[in-house]
């Protein structure tokens, strides 16, 4: 009997999305599948950000990596959240971190007992209860999965680094469990005459590879996905309008800052990621409401330090695939869509939907119940993390520019309008099961935004005013006492992952 199982993998396209692909594909599918990678010298990839979020973690994991050594050859840093600047009002600030602020007590989360407290007359902010924010802003890092013997959750973390030595990175490991790289462009396409079917690439250099499952990571241009299996594309740019980027490092400077810095500008957002080697920068803008030259104009002028070289330039629609999984393709990275890098969310998609096809692998009959549910699992993330990040230009104060004007007034879809609501009532949330973003987050950005709940949940008085006073302050003694334990993030990095700079 002729065996039904994959035997060839083609993966076209490198760059973060192909070599993540290739390197978790080798490691969980073992030699038994041959994996061929295809890229091209020649061809440049496109980085919109390095920076990530926690789980991240899950995949170094996986792949067997030791964390000190994936910094050290990245030249990365620690991460532990996101600090919006102008968002909800002109001159605000706040950080959304990975952790929970405070401590859930007997199944209620613990931003319901703030509320209360607020509303006896606590001016305690919600983050003055958060071990992040305290570690954050005093520069400090560690690895620390609880606070003592507590119940308080540690440091959730991620990582800054540069996008192009994870790729070398991945690719150094990818090639080590068996993965075949091929240098050169792709040309044409081989399609099945009845079935449609992808049979076979040729490059530029007239070499055919063929393959039983191709995965599309040849970014925009979707290459396979788009261009030779004519899959559409969702635009959400009427939510998410930003549709240009211009891009460019500078040099480093101190403190070495443990997270990621988001600025508001009039017509979009800057970035500001810190590595060991030099500052990521970044303007995410809308040419509806300012022109390339001006974008560029306000990033240059918003740097640390000297710009590294001339801005690079990038051009988006923000949405997805109507399909990420056609036939036998499936798409990856910005092949599949593109939410903007906002809140860390490029590669956690990657690894998040390796993980899922891995999970639902065909074999050569390539059975459509698969497709579908891969499909269904894929689309309902991108529209999770959809609404996350049109919460951030919706709930806005601002009207200062026509910019946030468009972005307050604008509709938005009704599984957003609702979680809003909710919220606003009395501080609940509707927690989907498949949503990247922890309860936690959304209250931080809610909260951070200006959406203030008119009440809290009854089950927040089940204390007496003394008792919850007590739980308070025991939080912030807690956190003392922990940030108390860590260590300056520039000295965490010296002593355990410094990177070779000469």
């Amino acid at each position: 009997m002729q065996s039904q199982h994959i035997e060839n993998v083609v993966i076209v396209g490198g760059g973060t999305a192909g070599w993540i692909a290739a390197a978790a594909m080798a490691r969980l599918l073992g030699q038994a599948v041959k994996i061929t990678l295809i890229e091209s010298d020649a061809i440049g990839t496109v980085g919109v950000g390095e920076a990530t979020i926690p789980q991240i973690r899950r995949l170094n994991g996986v792949l067997g990596l030791d964390e000190n050594d994936f910094v050290r050859e990245t030249r990365g840093t620690f991460k532990l959240g996101i600090e919006f600047n102008n968002w909800g009002h002109l001159g605000e600030s706040y950080l959304h971190t990975f952790g929970d602020a405070g401590i859930n007590l007997a199944s209620l989360h613990f931003h319901q007992y703030w509320l209360r407290s607020r509303a006896e007359g606590n001016t305690a902010g919600l983050w003055d209860y958060s071990l992040h924010h305290k570690a954050a802003y005093a520069h400090q890092f560690g690895r620390m999965e609880r606070v003592g013997k507590t119940s308080m959750t540690g440091l959730a973390y991620a990582f800054h680094f540069d996008a192009g030595l994870y790729a070398r990175y991945l690719r150094k490991h990818a090639e080590a469990n068996g993965v075949t790289r091929t240098e050169g462009k792709v040309v044409d396409v081989a399609l099945a005459p009845e079935s449609g079917f992808i049979q076979s690439v040729q490059l530029e250099s007239g070499d055919i590879v063929s393959g039983d499952l191709f995965i599309d990571c040849s970014g925009f241009r979707g290459l396979l996905i788009g261009q030779a299996l004519d899959i559409g594309y969702q635009d959400w740019s009427q939510w998410l309008p930003c549709n240009g980027a211009v891009a460019v490092g500078c040099e480093s400077t101190l403190p070495l800052l443990p997270y990621t810095k988001a600025t508001a500008h009039d017509a979009g957002w800057q970035w500001r990621i810190p590595l060991q080697h030099r500052t990521g920068n970044g303007h995410v803008f809308c040419d509806n409401f300012i022109n390339e030259e001006a974008a560029t104009e306000t990033l240059l002028s918003n740097l640390d330090g000297a710009p590294n070289g001339s801005p690079k330039r990038l051009r988006f629609t923000t949405g997805r695939r109507e399909k990420f999984w056609h036939k036998n393709c499936v798409s990856l990275g910005l092949a599949s869509g593109f939410l903007e890098p906002l809140e860390s969310t490029s590669i956690h998609l990657i690894q998040s939907n390796v993980s899922k096809l891995i999970e639902l692998f065909p074999d050569k009959a390539f059975d459509p119940s698969n497709e579908l549910e891969y499909n269904r699992q894929v689309s309902h993330e991108y529209e999770l993390i959809r609404d996350f990040l049109i919460l951030h230009y919706h709930r806005t104060d601002r009207e200062d520019s026509e910019f946030w004007r468009y972005c307050k007034n604008m509709s938005v879809p009704e599984s957003l309008t609702d979680k809003m609501r909710l919220f606003e009532g009395n501080g609940l949330l509707y927690k989907d099961p498949e949503d990247l973003f922890r309860e936690s987050s959304w209250v931080q950005v809610m909260v951070g935004q200006g959406l203030m709940p008119k009440s809290f949940h009854a089950m927040a008085n089940r204390l007496s005013s003394d008792q919850l006073n007590t739980f308070l302050g025991d939080v912030q003694k807690l956190i003392a006492r922990a940030t108390g334990e860590l260590t300056q993030h520039q000295a965490f990095i010296d002593t355990h992952c410094k990177a070779d700079l000469q």
